[in-house]
């Protein structure tokens, strides 16, 4: 096989004496019985994406090693210094449970002292939005977490936090890749000084579990939580070390742990991928729900920060909810808690972003407050608490799983969020009514929105141009009728500029730029495209509503939107 000598000059610095013997051997290897995957794994530089970097681990450039997180930690440090010049930095480093995770820690610490930076590691793995609260609560001037959230095992991940306690934005992010790709392997410090290392643990669990506590406890009755039924699992992952203590510290004693999957295990041997957006991750414990007929069923992701839910509905069958609607459902409770407790003043906001149900706009007027509605990403959400320091960020989330309650963590938190959602099905229960119940009533409030995802995977260097070019495609061939519905706006987020079809005028796009392309339709349909960020995919977001009187009308409507949902899918060809 022949490999392009841009990669083989690659190959080359790493077979110099600046990288170990391990990694000789293992590049030799490739090279003899590996060539694709050789060429693979340094074909390209890993990049930030929308959630910090995540890649394979191995050895070259686009693979997750000792090396390409030592460049980007000694990157950080340097810009680190170049940001706050005379002060003793500070951060903090958390990481999950998967495998190399406690050792890449370790060395992303030793980096960062060698560099003379003050560093407060966890003395073992943590849920991520810990870590998020900890930066902050710390006073650090940044944070990072290895992890790659609910990715296969073969994966790892960096993730950067910023002072703020929220992840990097532009134009930090580039400012700091412009350094690390400026930076020769021979200048990662490697050498770490213990002085500047501490360990830190149950004082910062302590202060978390409170701080869960104050934003997502609502005045439930004592009896209200020791009736709520509760499944949860931690699927092999990290949120095992606090969610059963802060259900417990809340209230809620009657919890039934999925034993099977309470043992943190990077290969997630349970299940087929540990991510509660699947249906199959939460099978263990729809069965466990379904033995001890419990009300609720919870399931955390690896790091902690994503949450699936399940519900039993009026026939008392347990059914799982998307994440856009445990979204709408945590989003109004709070809202209606703050409306009771007299907090709503006019200067609060909920935050959604752009590939979300439209329902949280609904609900938001509803209750005459703000949505600010931003990029996919939490870091996102934590940039308009910062941005808007004279509004109250009350909550908000994504359609894919994640929730965050007021602004304490600045990233999507399961831990407690977890506690929220049980604190609305126990409220719920206790009046007669289930979390179910309250969504349906919303629809009938605010509107019945569907709304669907389709995920197209396309790996390596040929799956990466496919996918551009469907970007293109759909840019230079827009589509003017989707299932008898017209056209009548197209968002391209990359060109920052959109058009309203009826009357041809074009408007500027405030949000920053992004490979995503949006299709609104005439009966108010909603069509998102966008190449994931993390992942060789892309991703198409389907939205549908309509407006219905009552509850008895919800079976028929329902069928109504998802047979306009398959016939939009049909017509795109993407089925």
């Amino acid at each position: 096989m022949h490999i392009e000598k841009a990669i083989l000059d690659k190959v080359n610095v790493w077979l110099s004496p600046t990288f170990d013997n391990e990694t000789h051997q293992a590049i030799r290897e490739m090279m003899t019985s590996a060539p694709k995957e050789l060429e693979d794994s340094f074909y390209k530089n890993l990049e930030f994406g929308t959630g910090g970097m995540r890649g394979i681990m191995g050895i070259g450039t686009n693979r997750i090693n000792k090396y390409t997180l030592g460049r980007n930690t000694q990157g950080l440090s340097q810009y680190l210094k170049q940001s706050f010049p005379g002060e003793q930095i500070k951060v903090a480093i958390a990481y999950d449970c998967r495998h190399n995770s406690d050792t890449l820690a370790q060395l992303v610490a030793n980096v960062f002292s060698a560099n003379g930076i003050k560093v407060f590691l966890f003395s073992d793995m943590r849920p991520t939005p810990e870590l998020s609260f900890t930066v902050k609560q710390l006073g650090c001037h940044s944070g990072i977490v290895l992890t790659a959230s609910h990715n296969p095992p073969e994966y790892n991940g960096y993730k950067v936090y910023w002072q703020d306690g929220g992840q990097l934005v532009p134009p930090q992010d580039n400012e700091i890749i412009q350094i690390i790709e400026s930076l020769d392997y021979s200048e990662i410090k490697f050498e770490a000084n213990p002085d500047l290392i501490e360990y830190i643990d149950t004082e910062l669990d302590n202060a978390f579990i409170d701080s869960c506590i104050e934003n997502a406890t609502f005045n439930t009755s004592a009896a209200a939580k020791e009736n709520l039924k509760i499944v949860f699992t931690s699927l092999h992952g990290t949120s095992i070390k606090l969610v059963p203590d802060v259900l417990a510290k809340a209230g809620y004693s009657n919890v039934e742990i999925v034993k099977e999957q309470a043992e943190p295990n990077g290969n997630f041997p349970t299940v087929v991928s540990p991510n509660p957006e699947e249906p199959e991750a939460l099978t263990m414990a729809l069965e466990l729900a379904e033995k001890t007929n419990a009300d609720i069923v919870i399931g955390t992701d690896p790091d902690s920060d994503r949450l699936g839910v399940a519900v039993r509905d009026n026939n008392g069958k347990m059914i799982l909810l998307n994440g856009n609607q445990t979204m709408v459902v945590m989003t109004h409770f709070l809202l209606q808690q703050w409306k009771k407790q007299g907090k709503l003043t006019g200067t609060e906001f909920v935050g959604s972003t752009i590939v979300s149900t439209p329902m949280m706009l609904e609900l938001a007027s509803g209750f005459d407050v703000e949505c600010k509605v931003g990029l996919t990403g939490f870091k996102w959400i934590a940039k308009m608490i910062k941005d808007f320091p004279n509004q109250k960020f009350i909550g908000g989330g994504e359609e894919s799983f994640g929730f965050m309650v007021g602004d304490s963590v600045r990233d999507k938190d399961a831990v407690a969020s977890t506690l929220l959602v049980c604190e609305i099905a126990a409220q719920a229960k206790e009046k007669g009514s289930s979390l179910y119940k309250e969504l349906q009533q919303m629809y009938v409030d605010f509107g019945l929105y569907k709304e669907h995802l389709i995920s197209i995977t396309k790996k390596g260097m040929d799956g990466a141009s496919e996918i551009k070019q469907m970007m293109v495609d759909l840019r230079e061939n827009p589509v003017k009728e989707i299932n008898g519905q017209r056209v009548v706006c197209i968002e391209d987020y990359q060109s920052s500029k959109g058009k309203d079809l009826m009357n041809g005028e074009e408007f500027g796009i405030e949000i920053p730029k992004s490979n995503v392309l949006i299709y609104y339709l005439e009966d108010g349909s909603k069509i998102c495209a966008r190449p994931s960020g993390t992942e060789p995919k892309i991703k198409f977001y389907f939205s549908v509503n309509c407006a219905i009187e009552s509850v008895s009308e919800l079976h028929e409507a329902e069928a109504y939107l998802d047979n306009k949902i398959k016939n939009i899918i049909a017509e795109m060809q993407l089925n």
